[in-house]
């Protein structure tokens, strides 16, 4: 091989094995087997509820038959041939995307909920235990394990542990 097509593959390598698109296809793995639990929540657990409160209407048979025929399903007009505008079919995906991105919202708001309840408990945390103390003669901060100041040389007492 050349130098260039070691370079090339230096650099392709070099690519690859970035943290970011490392951490990239990690997420696309992830996300799709989450698709599968978020499609099988929507299809199998709200859809059906939906199904039940508009009284079993299924938008999958909803389409204009552009040979001007009836046809009583679209499976029908399918396989009789037909072009069809499959109009019931796309509110159906629509309807799914929004049920998927109303799952998807809970989903991350809750994680973010349960994050920020974490991340305060740890904010607290290190509020408790201060850094520095103040000076009580010459009002400067000072290291809270200082016992001499080192701005205006003063023996400074120790703080008795709580």
């Amino acid at each position: 091989m050349s130098d260039k097509t070691k370079g090339f593959v230096g650099e392709f390598q070099e690519f690859i094995m970035r943290g970011n698109v490392m951490d990239m296809a990690v997420g696309v793995i992830i996300g799709g087997a989450f698709q599968s639990i978020i499609n099988s929540l929507v299809n199998d657990i709200i859809m059906p509820v939906i199904s039940v409160l508009t009284g079993g209407i299924n938008f999958e048979n909803w389409f204009i038959s552009l040979d001007g025929s009836h046809y009583a399903t679209l499976a029908a007009a399918q396989e009789a041939g037909a072009a069809t505008l499959n109009y019931g079919v796309f509110i159906t995906v629509v309807i799914n995307f929004l049920l998927m991105a109303l799952v998807i919202f809970f989903l991350v708001k809750g994680m973010n909920t349960v994050r920020d309840k974490f991340s305060a408990k740890k904010d607290a945390e290190e509020e408790a235990a201060p850094t520095v103390k103040t000076c009580p003669f010459c009002k400067s901060e000072i290291h809270i394990e200082a016992t001499r100041c080192p701005h205006c040389t003063a023996e400074i007492p120790a703080i008795p542990e709580v």
